[in-house]
């Protein structure tokens, strides 16, 4: 019986993953990480920790939304399946956060959590948003000396979905 329950279980688990990946923003958000992880290989090695910060708004850095903060965290959970070590940025006080904006990473902080972390790399990400599309560009990017590793571009349907993710953006 034990073991009926188990397999449905795992069964059942994997039916969920499936579904997401269907979701066009998460099969957008894991093919950007695993192009990212492709380029960056073997200058970003596995196992060792990366950082994933809040994706921001290109007109105004200092500021993102539910997107950024979502496409972020689906960008961190792809590269954890690449088995890069991801460090939680929301459990530290010292990073600029803002209550509903996000991990907003400073420069003069970079090198000052990446050396306390043993970081290899930050990944970073600017998005721009227009009438009927989202344009992002991500980055990894080497603190010690901000050397680009790898990038990516790609551009979203701006649809009743990803729109709703902007709400208290006026950017849409």
């Amino acid at each position: 019986m034990r073991a009926l329950l188990l397999c449905c279980l795992l069964l059942s688990a994997c039916a969920s993953y499936q579904a997401g990946a269907k979701n066009p923003l998460i099969r957008a958000s894991y093919d950007a990480a695993d192009r990212l992880a492709a380029m960056a290989y073997p200058i970003v090695k596995v196992d060792q920790p990366v950082i994933v910060a809040t994706f921001v708004n290109i007109d105004q850095l200092t500021t993102t939304s539910t997107f950024g903060r979502m496409l972020a965290e689906q960008v961190a959970s792809r590269l954890l399946y690449h088995r890069y070590p991801i460090i939680e940025l929301k459990l530290r006080g010292s990073v600029f956060v803002r209550e509903g904006r996000g991990e907003l990473l400073l420069s003069r902080e970079v090198k000052d959590i990446s050396q306390a972390h043993n970081v290899q790399a930050v990944v970073v990400g600017t998005y721009a948003v227009t009438q009927d599309k989202i344009f992002l560009n991500l980055k990894v990017v080497r603190p010690l000396d901000n050397r680009v590793l790898a990038a990516h571009d790609l551009a979203i349907d701006l649809d009743d979905t990803t729109r709703a993710m902007f709400v208290s953006d006026d950017a849409v």
